[in-house]
């Protein structure tokens, strides 16, 4: 044990014979810094999907057991981003935290203020208008993330906008999940 101590000893004061405190910081900063990037590589994320909203194991794009609402009028899993009322959602899906398509999950609180869009339901190829209600006052669920934004518009139209923090007007502006709530049809002309 006493050569290996005297053998790592001497490599110790060798390697610090040879190198500076600033070359041994400059190093490890680069290499710190070549790790920060790492993140911002590309990574291929659809690699096992099938048809839209579906994997090659039978589950939907979140790992979950495909869902139903059991109404042939309103078809789709409300658990996956292909559903037909999601067309303009932008968040964490209510349906996948605890919630359903149209209503919070427990201890969540419903916002007033809305965001609006057009989906088309492919039960009676008809357009509905869809309200999108952030729930608040919950930590962000964190499950099912969907950011399809059909229809979005710019700032300026905050109402057609999905990019906005809707829990105003409740308790608490922290961000839960988002609902698709079916308001009724929408007429042309």
């Amino acid at each position: 044990m006493i050569a290996f101590d005297t053998a790592i000893e001497k490599m110790s004061r060798t390697l610090a014979r040879r190198s500076s405190k600033r070359s041994f910081l400059s190093k490890f900063s680069a290499v710190l810094t070549g790790a920060a990037t790492l993140p911002l590589l590309p990574v291929a994320r659809g690699h096992a999907a099938g048809p839209v909203g579906e994997t090659k194991d039978g589950l939907n794009e979140f790992g979950l057991v495909p869902s139903s609402t059991g109404n042939p009028q309103d078809p789709g899993d409300p658990t996956s981003c292909s559903y037909w009322r999601y067309c303009a959602i932008d968040g964490f899906l209510c349906s996948c935290c605890g919630g359903t398509a149209s209503s919070c999950p427990p201890g969540a609180e419903m916002s007033p203020i809305t965001w609006i869009g057009t989906c088309q339901n492919p039960a009676d190829t008809r357009n509905y208008i869809i309200s999108y209600n952030d729930c608040c006052g919950r930590s962000s669920c964190g499950r099912c993330f969907c950011n399809t934004n059909q229809g979005d518009r710019p700032v300026v139209r905050p109402q057609k906008n999905n990019d906005i923090n809707w829990c105003l007007g409740t308790e608490s502006a922290v961000y839960n999940c988002s609902t698709g709530i079916l308001l009724g049809v929408a007429f042309d002309g």
